[in-house]
């Protein structure tokens, strides 16, 4: 199939230049002018499209050709961008950046299959001249490398005017000057080890983003990348079809400040599949939803949250015994911390032997390939998907049912998988290999025959 997706990718020339601070304020300047705007986020950032969501009011998901493969990426784009006035793509790391020395999973590759136009975000504190020159190199390196403008960040007007004029006149108009942001102290957004704060901890955000949104229309040429966006060439794809069940099943996932990492796919997959989804809190519900066939314990803060945790006893109690009594579940990363026996010195759900301890420094950053070392809920042994890890707790019981394969060569084992249950550091998408929510799906589904999602069954 061909569809029409008006699309532009945002990228930066590195981490730090401020391309998220752009891209933020461009997407609530456009939203703000009534336009129909969708998001995006190259690779497998969890945070940023927390933010993009804030802004458009609706979902924002991700493109990762390290997770998937070329017509996978495109009919995610086609599935989620369709029916939008505009679709803004933010890239990852700097823009040629990809798994290892390579551009491999880079937003100039992800550019390069959807065929998009890009405009670079050059970081300008502290520099002029030499601005020049890295815009010279970026469209140099590679070739065919679909730059058509570039943004300043934290550029003042008198300079950013100089730079115009130069951009304008040694780039011969193959690259054209889209405008700036001044330096905006008061919009900083702030951060922590796994990148930014959640746009739920950021103090007055929605004041913000208006702020940045009225210097982006006033700075930034948005006709422009409207225009841009519209030029961009048709997508094609076939589609990536799941299953639609009859028998509907209801999941609980947990969704406060110490659970929030979910690639918004994943749940999709689920209810395209049939699911009901009951979000629930375990730092506030005092125990799991009732009438549930299955479990989702997404990834976020909960070192952060483990006292407020560790004193929910009922709530810990509850997912306890729903596990007990063979409750499917997928716990990722901090999902897993939260079932094991302790955080630091608060005590969790107590499912999974061990405590979580905090090492100060990332732990097995990056992506990997995981593979099954024996049959179990997910997936047949032998069979694998691509996932993530970006941590710095760990756990005296990290799991061994899965090994973990960085690109390098570099192995461990990892991740506590039975018939029921996935628990593990490693971050899932479903879309790099379907058959897994498809496996966790028919779990629910037969939990449901079994129990019929009532804890305890009755006589317990």
């Amino acid at each position: 199939m061909k569809q029409t997706v008006p699309r532009v990718v945002l990228a930066g020339t590195h981490s730090g230049c401020g391309k998220t601070t752009v891209f933020c304020a461009v997407l609530q300047a456009l939203v703000n002018r009534q336009r129909k705007v969708g998001a995006f986020k190259c690779g497998p950032d969890y945070i940023d499209p927390m933010f993009h969501s804030s802004i458009i009011g609706a979902k924002s998901t991700n493109l990762d050709l390290f997770f998937f493969e070329e017509n996978t990426l495109k009919y995610l784009l086609c599935k989620n961008g369709i029916g939008c006035d505009i679709n803004l793509i933010e890239g990852v790391m700097g823009f040629y950046d990809g798994v290892g020395l390579t551009t491999k999973a880079s937003t100039y590759e992800i550019a390069q299959v959807t065929q998009s136009p890009v405009v670079l975000v050059v970081g300008a504190s502290g520099a002029s001249l030499s601005i020049l020159a890295a815009i010279q190199g970026f469209l140099g390196f590679c070739p065919e490398h679909q730059i058509c403008g570039v943004i300043l960040n934290q550029c003042s007007a008198a300079t950013y005017a100089i730079l115009a004029a130069e951009i304008g006149r040694r780039f011969d108009g193959t690259v054209w000057p889209l405008g700036y942001l001044p330096p905006l102290p008061e919009c900083s957004l702030e951060s922590r080890h796994l990148g930014l704060v959640t746009a739920a901890e950021v103090k007055n955000l929605r004041e913000k983003l208006q702020i940045l949104a009225e210097h982006a229309e006033q700075t930034i040429d948005l006709d422009s990348l409207w225009d841009l966006a519209n030029q961009a060439p048709q997508v094609s794809c076939h589609p990536v079809k799941l299953p639609l069940f009859e028998d509907k099943v209801r999941i609980a996932v947990a969704r406060d400040n110490a659970f929030c990492f979910y690639y918004q796919d994943n749940l999709d997959a689920l209810t395209e599949m049939g699911a009901e989804l009951i979000p629930f809190s375990p730092l506030t519900d005092t125990r799991l939803p009732p009438n549930i066939h299955g479990l989702y314990l997404g990834g976020g803060y909960p070192e952060l949250y483990a006292r407020q945790l560790g004193e929910n006893a009922s709530m810990r109690a509850s997912v306890k015994k729903a596990l007990e009594h063979g409750l499917p579940c997928i716990a990722e990363c901090g999902g897993f911390m939260y079932l094991t026996e302790f955080i630091g010195e608060h005590p969790m759900v107590g499912h999974l032997p061990g405590r979580c301890f905090d090492t100060g420094k990332s732990r097995r950053f990056g992506y990997i390939r995981l593979q099954a070392k024996a049959d179990n809920m997910l997936c047949k042994a032998g069979e694998e998907i691509p996932a993530h890890e970006f941590h710095y707790w760990d756990c005296e019981h990290p799991g061994d049912a899965f090994t973990a394969v960085k690109p390098s060569g570099k192995s461990w084992s990892c991740v506590v998988a039975t018939k029921t249950l996935y628990a593990g550091y490693p971050h899932l998408h479903f879309y790099a290999n379907p058959d897994f929510a498809l496996n966790f799906y028919q779990a629910c589904r037969k939990e449901k025959q079994r129990h019929d999602g009532i804890y305890p069954p009755d006589g317990d």
